[in-house]
């Protein structure tokens, strides 16, 4: 947080952090008592009924949701569960860029952390595919060397 905090110092912007301990942390989280957190929303190449659990409006009060934004919009509903019904793959990929811009304008978050790149550190003793997956790392195919 702190090359963070250090970005908004220059815009004028002045941010304070307080750190806690995990349990006062998680509490925290669970209850929506913050006003910043950096998170892992993560995603899959077939975006389904996770979304219901990041941005419904049904999930904005309800305690140890993942809608750690508030998002609470009906247009937001819909998209989400378009998404969690289209028919085909086509259809899937023009309803998740739908609702991508839609939570774009609404500048619920600040992405600001992505490697395109696994870091693994390993045994020697462990073997794996000669290729990666599209999607990374998949220690489910490592073996060990007899």
């Amino acid at each position: 947080m702190l090359p963070f905090k250090n970005n908004l110092a220059k815009l004028g912007i002045e941010v304070t952090v307080r750190l806690v301990d995990s349990n006062q942390y998680v509490q925290r989280v669970r209850e929506f008592d913050f006003d910043m957190i950096t998170q892992v929303l993560p995603q899959s190449d077939s975006p389904g009924n996770e979304q219901r659990e990041y941005w419904h409006s049904d999930n904005v009060e309800a305690i140890g949701s993942r809608n750690y934004m508030g998002v609470s919009h009906p247009v937001v509903d819909q998209l989400v569960s378009q998404v969690i019904q289209a028919p085909d793959r086509n259809e899937l990929v023009h309803r998740t860029r739908a609702l991508d811009r839609v939570l774009l304008h609404g500048h619920y978050v600040i992405p600001h952390w992505h490697l395109a790149k696994d870091r693994v550190a390993y045994w020697s003793h462990l073997q794996r595919p000669a290729e990666t997956p599209k999607n990374g790392v998949d220690l489910d195919n490592w073996w060990v060397q007899p």
